[in-house]
C-alpha cells in the first residue's frame, strides 16, 4: 500500500540572525543550532514511496534520465501474485525442519540446511521460474545459526523471513568458521590482505568485495579452473567460483568506429564496435553486457590525478552494464539500450596516450557469464556475533576491530534485476549490503545499524559499487562509515533514506546518480580520526583531522589511491543535511536550498574538477565548505520547485494517472529565486500559513505542546518556518518527526518543513516536550504571529 512521504520537519535552535542568513544566503545556506541526536530520532526514511513507472516524472529538461531505474526499470517489486503457485518451488518453515534439518533457536549449525534447500530450488525450480513465477523459501521465526557464506545462485527466488523486528521475527546469527574467516592480513594485522590469499592461477582479489552472509552471484567453475577448483582446501576453492576472470575471458575485444581512429564509441553512441574477428556467440538481444573502457594518462590527466605520487592503474574505471537491444553479427556490432556515457578507446594507448607500466591494455564489451537474475531478499534480520567484542565500542570508532572477520551481510556480484526489502542489520563484520558489477537493483525499507570494521581498505559502507540504474529508498542507517557510491557507479537513485552518515561520492568516475529527499544528520564524530584501532582510509593513508560532512566527493589526486575522481553530474536536490563541526558544538544546514539543482562535477556542459579560484582541489578534507558554483565544478544554475526530480508525486493514495504535470526545470543564478514563468509558481509562505500553539501539558519543571499549521493557498507550498521565543535554560527534548535539540541557552528555534507536502486546505501538527523555566513567550509563522 502507497504511504505517505512524511514531511521532513527539521527542529534546531538558531539565533534571529542565523534565521535571516537562512532566508538570503546564497548557494549553501548555513544556520547555527544546537545538537541533534541522530541515534534517538524515529527517522524520515520514507519505505512508503510509490516507485513505480506510473509515478515518475517525465526526464527533466538538462538533467539525466533516472526513468527506468530500478527492479526491472519499473520500480514494481514483486507481490503474491509473483509467486509460483506450485508447491515443489515453495519451502516453508515446515519443510526446512523436516526435510533440511533447519530448527530455530536449537543451537544447531543452520547453513547446510539453508544451503541445501537453496540449491534444492536452483536445481528443480529456476530454469523454468521467471520474474513472474517466483520461487520462495519462507525462514521460521526466531534464530538460525550460520557459519559459512551462503550462496544464493537460485535464479528467480525470494528468501523471506517472518519479519525482522527484535524478538518476533527471523534472525540469522552469523559466527563465520575457520573456513571462512580472512587468514591473510596485512603485514601490520589491520586489514584483509587480498593479494596474500592465493591459490593455484587465483588470489583473494578474485572474491572482491569480500565474503559475506548472503552471496547473490553464480557459483560456476570456469573449465579453465576446474582443476584448481577441485585441488583448493576449504577456505579456498570460493576463488574460483564465478570469478571476474571468467568475464574477462568471455570478453570481445574492440575496433575503431568508422572515421573515429582509436574510439570504438563516443559518449552518446548506442553502437559499440568489436574486434573483427570477435566471437559473437555469448552476445544476444535482451541479454546483458558489460562495456569497459580502459584507463588511459589521458584519462588520468583529465581527472587532475597527475603528477601523483600514487601508481596508475591498468584497469577499468569507464564501465557500465546495458541490455542488449541489438546484434549485427555480420558487422560485428552491438547496440545497447540506452547512449554510452564516457568514451570509449579501443585500448589503453589509442587516445594517444603512452602505455601505463608499459603494457597495453584492451576495453572490452563482455557479455554477462550466468548473471543471477531476479533474487530477493526480505522481511528478515541478520547479525555478525565476534566474542569479546562490545556493540558500544563500534560506535564512531572508524578502525577494524576484527580484520580477520570483515564479512558483509548481503553481496551482489554479477547480478541483477534483484532487491531487498524489509531487512534489519545489526553490527556486520563490514559492509551490510554491497555491490560488486550489479544492474537494476532496489534496496528499499531497511534498517542498518553498525559495523564491527568501519577503517582501512574501505569497510563498513552501504556500498553501491560498479551499480547501475538502481534505488535505494527509505532505508535508515546508523553507524556505519559512509552511503557510498563508487567505481564507476551510475544511473541511481538515493530517495527518501534517513542516515547519519556522509552521502560518498568515493572515486572512480562515478556519474549521473541522483541524491533527494534524504535527510542526513552527520555529527562531529564522524570522522577518521575517531578510531582506536587500525585506523586509516581505505587507499591505506592514515587518519586526518578533518570531519566528514553531508557530502564528500572524489577529488583527482586523493582519489587516484584507489581509483580516480568522481565523475560528471551527481545530482542533489531537496536534502535535509546537516553537519556538526565541533564536539558538542554548533550544526549548519548544508546544501539546503530545495529547490536547487546542485550537479557535482559540472559546468553546464561538461565534466569539470571542483577547483578553488581555478585551481583544481588535492583534496575534499578541509575544502567541504568552498562554494563551488558559478564555474568551479558545482553546476547551480538550475531550480525545481517540484520536491522530487524523479517522481511525480510523494503524497498517500494511488498512482497519477494522465499526463506528468508541469515539470520545467529552471534557469537561474544560486543566489536567485525561479522567475515568474515558472509553470508551478509559488505563493508567498507568509500569506498562506497559520499556526496555531496549545500548551498541551505542564509538570515540575517542564511542559509540552502543539503547534498546527494549515495551508491556506491554493497551490503547495514548499517551505514554512515557526520559530518560538524560549526563556534561557529551556532544553526542548523531543520533537514529532524531527531531529532532537539541547538548547541550553539560545533563545529560539526553528521547525522547517519543506518537501512540498502541505496540500492545500491542509493541517500538520507536530508536538514537543521541553524542560525549563516556560513555555515559549511567543510563536510565529514565516513572520506572522501564532494564534492560540
Amino acid at each position: 500500500m502507497q504511504q505517505q512521504l512524511r514531511p521532513r520537519l527539521r527542529l534546531t535552535v538558531v539565533s534571529a540572525a542565523a534565521v535571516t542568513a537562512a532566508v538570503t544566503a546564497g548557494a549553501i545556506v548555513i544556520a547555527i543550532s544546537a545538537s541533534p541526536d541522530p541515534a534517538a530520532s524515529p527517522g524520515a526514511a520514507a519505505g512508503g514511496l510509490d516507485l513505480s513507472a506510473a509515478n515518475r516524472r517525465a526526464p527533466v529538461d538538462g538533467l539525466y534520465d533516472w526513468s527506468k531505474a530500478g527492479y526491472r526499470g519499473d520500480g514494481v517489486l514483486p507481490g503474491p501474485q509473483q509467486v509460483n503457485p506450485d508447491q515443489a518451488c515453495r519451502i516453508d518453515a515446515a519443510e526446512l525442519a523436516a526435510d533440511y534439518d533447519v530448527r530455530p533457536g536449537d543451537g544447531a549449525d543452520d547453513t547446510a540446511g539453508i544451503q541445501a534447500a537453496i540449491d534444492a530450488i536452483r536445481d528443480t525450480c529456476s530454469a523454468s521460474a521467471s520474474h513472474d513465477r517466483l520461487s520462495l523459501i519462507t525462514l521460521p521465526a526466531g534464530n538460525l545459526d550460520v557459519s559459512r557464506q551462503l550462496g544464493v545462485d537460485a535464479d528467480y527466488t525470494i528468501i523471506r523471513g517472518a519479519g525482522s523486528a527484535p524478538g518476533s521475527g527471523t534472525l540469522i546469527t552469523y559466527r563465520p568458521d575457520a573456513n571462512t574467516v580472512y587468514d591473510a592480513l596485512t603485514e601490520d594485522g589491520s586489514d584483509w590482505d587480498e593479494d596474500g590469499m592465493t591459490w593455484g592461477q587465483g588470489t583473494g582479489g578474485w572474491l572482491w568485495p569480500g565474503r559475506g552472509l548472503f552471496r547473490v552471484q553464480s557459483r560456476a567453475v570456469h573449465s579453465s579452473y576446474a582443476s584448481d577448483h577441485a585441488g583448493a582446501p576449504a577456505n579456498r576453492k570460493d576463488l574460483f567460483e564465478g570469478t571476474v576472470n571468467v568475464h574477462w575471458k568471455s570478453g570481445s575485444k574492440l575496433r575503431d568506429k568508422p572515421g573515429d581512429t582509436g574510439f570504438a564509441a563516443r559518449t552518446g553512441d548506442t553502437v559499440v564496435h568489436l574486434a573483427s574477428n570477435a566471437d559473437m556467440g555469448g552476445f544476444r538481444p535482451g541479454g546483458l553486457v558489460n562495456v569497459r573502457g580502459a584507463n588511459s594518462l589521458e584519462f588520468y590527466e583529465r581527472m587532475k590525478a597527475t603528477p601523483t605520487e600514487h601508481a596508475l592503474q591498468n584497469i577499468h574505471m569507464r564501465q557500465q552494464i546495458f541490455t542488449i537491444a541489438a546484434v549485427d553479427t555480420s558487422a560485428r556490432t552491438i547496440t545497447v539500450d540506452k547512449p554510452l556515457e564516457f568514451d570509449l578507446p579501443v585500448t589503453s594507448t589509442s587516445d594517444g596516450s603512452a602505455p601505463i607500466d608499459g603494457k597495453v591494455y584492451d576495453s572490452k564489451a563482455a557479455p554477462l557469464v550466468d548473471p543471477v537474475v531476479g533474487v530477493g531478499i526480505e522481511d528478515l534480520a541478520f547479525t555478525q556475533a565476534i566474542d569479546g567484542l562490545d556493540p558500544a565500542g563500534a560506535a564512531h570508532n572508524y578502525g577494524n576491530m576484527a580484520p580477520a572477520r570483515e564479512m558483509h551481510g548481503i553481496v551482489f556480484k554479477w547480478a541483477a534485476d534483484s532487491w531487498v526489502r524489509g531487512v534489519r542489520a545489526e553490527m556486520t563484520g563490514s559492509h551490510p549490503i554491497v555491490t560488486e558489477e550489479a544492474y537494476r537493483l532496489q534496496i528499499v525499507g531497511n534498517t542498518l545499524n553498525g559495523s564491527w570494521n568501519k577503517g582501512k581498505g574501505g569497510n563498513g559502507y552501504l556500498r553501491g559499487s560498479r551499480v547501475w540504474d538502481s534505488i535505494y529508498a527509505g532505508n535508515t542507517t546508523r553507524g556505519l562509515r559512509h552511503f557510498t557510491f563508487q567505481w564507476s557507479a551510475s544511473g541511481n537513485v538515493v530517495i527518501g533514506n534517513d542516515f547519519d552518515s556522509d552521502l560518498n561520492l568515493h572515486g572512480g568516475w562515478e556519474r549521473h546518480n541522483l541524491f533527494e529527499l534524504n535527510t542526513v544528520t552527520v555529527p562531529y564524530d564522524h570522522r577518521s580520526g575517531s578510531c582506536t584501532v587500525n585506523c586509516g582510509e581505505e587507499g591505506g593513508g592514515g587518519t586526518d583531522d578533518s570531519t566528514w560532512f553531508p557530502i564528500w566527493w572524489g577529488a583527482g589526486r586523493k582519489a587516484v589511491k584507489w581509483s580516480g575522481a568522481s565523475g560528471p553530474r551527481n545530482v542533489f536536490h531537496n536534502n535535509a543535511m546537516t553537519k556538526q563541526t565541533a564536539p558538542n558544538g554548533a550544526w549548519i544546514a548544508y546544501y539546503d536550498d530545495e529547490q536547487r539543482v546542485y550537479q557535482f562535477g559540472w559546468d553546464g556542459s561538461a565534466w569539470r574538477h571542483l577547483d578553488a579560484g581555478g585551481t583544481p582541489i588535492p583534496d575534499w578534507a578541509g575544502r567541504e565548505r568552498g562554494d563551488y558554483t558559478g564555474g568551479h565544478g558545482v553546476h547551480a544554475e538550475l531550480t525545481d520547485a517540484a520536491p522530487s526530480l524523479f517522481l511525480r508525486s510523494t503524497d498517500t493514495g494511488p498512482s497519477p494517472t494522465g499526463p506528468p504535470g508541469p515539470t520545467g526545470t529552471t534557469s537561474a543564478s544560486p543566489s536567485s529565486t525561479p522567475p515568474s514563468s515558472s509553470p508551478t509558481p509559488t505563493p508567498d509562505p507568509s500569506a498562506c500559513l497559520t499556526a496555531t500553539f496549545t500548551r498541551t501539558k505542564t509538570w515540575t519543571g517542564g511542559y509540552s505542546g502543539d503547534v498546527s499549521v494549515t495551508n491556506g493557498c491554493a497551490a503547495v507550498v514548499p517551505k514554512w518556518t515557526v520559530v518560538f521565543a524560549l526563556p534561557a535554560g529551556t532544553t526542548v527534548s523531543k520533537a514529532w518527526n524531527a531531529t532532537h535539540t539541547a538548547n541550553g541557552t539560545l533563545q529560539t528555534f526553528v521547525n522547517v518543513a519543506s518537501n512540498g507536502n502541505l496540500k492545500p486546505g491542509a493541517t500538520k501538527t507536530f508536538g514537543f516536550n521541553a524542560k525549563g523555566t516556560g513555555p515559549p513567550s511567543g510563536c510565529t509563522v514565516n513572520g506572522k504571529p501564532c494564534g492560540g
